[in-house]
């Protein structure tokens, strides 16, 4: 779609008539530019690219193209040699996709771009002024300081050249620090005046360097005489037309540019258009309205949930060229896009037609790399374009460049301070969905507010995608090199039998080491304080027939229980900690609950909420690697850590204590240690499905329900101070595997579920959930009771219980009078191991497992006597 000349209206027509601006020069330049009006005391007049991407929503083929084939041009004026020499520089904002791609189409070209948000701590290595721009401050901040220096050619790309002031200001303040003999000046359109062009020319002789031109177009902009203060006039009077007609602060849909009728005639055209897309008869003497702001009364809309997607930005990979990118960066960005553009595109609702990328003010090239790589597997039409800091009137008119325009807060914390922001022809423009990305400096809480961008995108567009790019931090700010070398997460088919957006596990694969040792032997040298319980495995409890049919008896029974309490956790963690969590399982039992939650968010909100699995030890505390990992790819306050059960709550007070000590040590804040679990029955969280002690069926297998994976591995051979715990997936096991199956159980009940889960959530969340650690004193009790005197051997309830007759050597087991169908693989189980099971009639929990006390001192009783066993 040509955006500039529609149904034979240029839409730089508007702004012609009324101002008497022409545009003279090449044949292209009336389809690559329409015009615009802006409140600016330097310029009213604004050049509307239509291939830049930036204001007006364009195939990002043709955006990206257009650079490409600048920076073909560029490779053949400087030759290979050359070429392999240059530095390419764009001029922020506008131009930062632009010189990326140029960058791409000279080939080994490293790019930077200026940048108008300075960051703390990095040295400047440049700066200038832009003469006629509303923000004028450039700053290059590139993280290699040698990037700039070098006799090679550098290649300054901007969007348009009006007068050629950018370009002089920057050579002057780079030929000074960096001294050079070639420059080449790169834009898709060249409109400076002859007087203009001369001062090019004359300050290249000045100093004794060559600058070569490289333009898509060239042509000039005839001003008439007054053009500036009548412009000012006219804004003046459409905004003040606008304010006049309600406080409304975004467009509302008024269809595509081609829907418009025929020009308008002589000052006022011959109809008038509301900004909602009405015709409203205006007489003879009609004249267009500006578009108004804000979502319009009559938008019905729905405004949906917004749908978070994960790209799995590769680690360490710059986000863009605001701190230089390098050769070796792009081959990392190309071997990635294509995954990152199937989870989008696999995002995307069913019905959709027409998609917009919308970058972020500087973050124009990985929006547009983005929404290229789409464009060629979605199957459907998709444009891009990006938010801006620049204010431009907007009037509903197909002979004016901006028809519509979006207003929303800043949300990045900008240096110059808070402000409004701007996204135009968005509205009314056709989008089934809109993919909004942003680098996580500027994920914020402003970007989500009923005002913010997130909202004005959800009344104009069925669906609105969010997908978040970390934000890269050069030098001595980046997390140290032990942290920023921290590997990504593993995941499926790889590692675990789990699909890989399922979960990411911050482990390392210790499957080609023997780590399992006999039960026995394990049990003894742990007791006697020889090993800790982490530093081997127990060989893996293959089940049998009988077992395993008794597994999936519990599983059918209990499902729809499970798919409740699934539900009402989640409701929770969505109410009361954060509207888009990062859920962080404990691995291995906290994991496939952590896949359950994910899923209910989906089912239920349209939620793709990030998933990832960590290590935590007794004793020895969670896995400050993977916090660290964690930190650097997410805002740790939207950490919600999940694990399946809680016994008397050892784990809680580990993960508290672990989460003091790590803040303490990097002076990283935010983690909340409150574990998220599904059933609670030990008391010891206030975020919980539900407090009934029964049988979780995942609690009955080990690897084999839990995605094929061991429980975790912390020994110093293996684990040095950089490296994740480790972990083992057992891949030979797969026969046997039912964690899918599990999984897919659990959600097929959710749908049934719905309206117990919205009971049970509104009354755990009117309820009180202090923790009364009810569970601890009575393990406390039960120790001493049976004279075991340590409260470590003594294991409350029925997940817990498992574990002990499947990883450890058990003594007793404790069952509560009148239990059920809930202990029928305990009983089994025990039977097996020829360990009695004891009725009790006063039990807080369903059961308790006691391991043998043989081999440490708490076999001997306070008395001095041996406990009998």
């Amino acid at each position: 779609m040509n955006n500039a000349v529609n149904d034979g209206v240029w839409s730089g027509s508007w702004v012609a008539e009324r101002l008497g601006v022409q545009l003279v020069g090449d044949d292209e330049l009336t389809e690559m530019l329409g015009l615009a009006l802006r409140r600016n005391p330097k310029r009213a007049h604004l050049l509307v690219s239509n291939v830049l991407g930036k204001h007006v929503p364009q195939s990002p083929s043709v955006v990206y193209g257009a650079g490409l084939a600048l920076g073909r041009r560029v490779r053949e004026l400087l030759g290979a040699e050359e070429a392999a020499g240059a530095v390419v520089l764009g001029y922020a904002e506008t131009a930062t996709g632009l010189g990326h791609s140029v960058a791409d189409g000279i080939g080994l070209a490293p790019y930077l771009h200026s940048t108008r948000r300075p960051v703390a701590g990095v040295a400047r290595a440049g700066g200038f002024e832009e003469s006629h721009s509303h923000a004028t401050s450039h700053l290059l901040l590139p993280e290699d300081p040698t990037l700039l220096v070098g006799d090679g050619p550098l290649v300054l790309v901007d969007d348009e050249f009006s007068t050629g002031n950018t370009v002089l200001n920057t050579v002057r303040d780079l030929h000074e620090r960096y001294p050079r003999r070639r420059y080449v000046v790169v834009a898709l359109v060249d409109m400076r005046s002859a007087a203009d062009a001369g001062r090019l020319e004359e300050f290249a002789r000045e100093i004794g360097a060559r600058v070569d031109l490289v333009a898509a177009a060239s042509g000039t902009v005839r001003l008439p005489e007054g053009v500036l203060e009548k412009g000012q006039a006219l804004v003046a009077r459409y905004e003040a037309e606008s304010a006049a007609r309600g406080p409304v602060s975004s467009a509302a849909p008024s269809g595509l540019v081609a829907q418009f009728p025929a020009p308008l005639e002589g000052e006022a055209g011959a109809a008038g258009f509301e900004g909602d897309g009405r015709t409203t008869p205006l007489g003879a003497r009609g004249t267009a309205r500006p578009a108004p702001s804000g979502p319009h009364p009559d938008d019905n809309r729905t405004h949906p949930h917004i749908t978070r997607i994960d790209l799995r930005w590769p680690q360490g990979l710059p986000d863009g060229g605001r701190h230089g990118f390098t050769p070796a960066h792009r081959e990392r960005l190309e071997a990635a896009l294509p995954a990152m553009a199937a989870r989008l595109a696999e995002a995307l609702p069913a019905d959709a037609h027409r998609v917009l990328t919308l970058g972020f003010e500087e973050l124009m090239y990985t929006p547009l790399r983005l929404a290229r790589e789409l464009e060629q597997v979605a199957g459907v039409e998709v444009r891009y374009s990006t938010t801006t800091r620049s204010p431009v009137l907007a009037v509903d008119d197909p002979g004016y460049a901006i028809r519509t325009r979006l207003v929303f807060p800043a949300h990045d914390d900008p240096a110059d301070g808070p402000g409004e922001r701007y996204a135009y022809n968005v509205a009314g423009a056709g989008f089934d969905a809109v993919i909004a990305v942003v680098d996580s400096i500027a994920d914020t809480p402003e970007l989500h507010a009923p005002d913010g961008l997130l909202a004005q995108l959800a009344a104009h567009a069925p669906q609105v995608l969010l997908a978040v790019v970390p934000s890269y931090v050069p030098g001595p700010l980046a997390i140290p090199e032990r942290h920023s070398m921290l590997p990504e997460p593993l995941r499926g088919p790889a590692f675990s039998s789990y699909a890989p957006e399922e979960v990411g596990w911050l482990l390392q694969d210790l499957s080609d080491v023997t780590l399992e040792a006999p039960t026995e032997e394990r049990e003894e040298a742990i007791q006697s304080g020889g090993a800790h319980y982490a530093e081997s495995l127990p060989v893996e409890y293959q089940p049998s027939e009988q077992y395993q049919a008794l597994f999936h008896t519990a599983l059918e029974e209990s499902a729809a229980r499970l798919a409740q309490a699934v539900g009402a956790v989640t409701e929770l963690v969505l109410a009361e900690r954060s509207p888009r969590p990062v859920l962080v399982s404990l691995a291995r039992a906290g994991t496939p609950v952590g896949v359950l939650m994910r899923r209910w968010a989906q089912f239920r909100h349209g939620l793709e909420l990030p998933h990832y699995a960590v290590s935590i030890v007794r004793g020895r505390g969670i896995d400050a690697n993977a916090l660290r990992w964690l930190a650097e790819h997410h805002d740790p306050r939207d950490i919600v850590f999940v694990d399946g059960w809680t016994g008397k709550g050892a784990i809680t007070r580990e993960l508290t204590a672990a989460i003091g000590e790590f803040e303490a040590s990097d002076g990283i804040t935010g983690f909340d240690p409150e574990i998220a679990v599904l059933a609670d029955p030990g008391s010891c969280v206030r975020t919980y499905g539900t407090r009934d002690d029964y049988l979780i069926p995942s609690a009955c297998l080990n690897s084999t329900v839990s995605g094929l994976i061991s429980r975790t591995v912390l020994r110093a051979d293996l684990v040095g101070p950089h490296d994740y715990h480790g972990a083992k997936f057992y891949r030979e096991l797969a026969g046997t595997d039912v964690s899918v199956a599990f999984l897919d159980a659990v959600e097929a009940r959710f749908p049934e579920v719905l309206d117990a889960v919205d009971a049970t959530a509104k009354e755990l969340l009117s309820a009180d959930r202090a923790p009364t650690w009810e569970g601890w004193a009575a393990v406390e009790r039960i120790s001493e009771e049976y004279g075991i005197h340590d409260v470590n051997l003594v294991k409350p309830g029925v997940g817990e219980t498992t574990r002990v007759l499947l990883r450890r050597v058990p003594w007793k087991i404790l069952a509560r009078a009148g239990a059920g169908a809930d202990l029928d693989h305990v009983r089994l189980l025990a039977e097996q191991r020829g360990v009695p099971v004891e009725e009790v009639a006063e039990l807080p929990y369903t059961c308790v497992g006691l391991i043998h006390p043989k081999y440490t001192r708490g076999a001997t009783g306070a008395d001095g006597k041996a406990v009998n066993v």
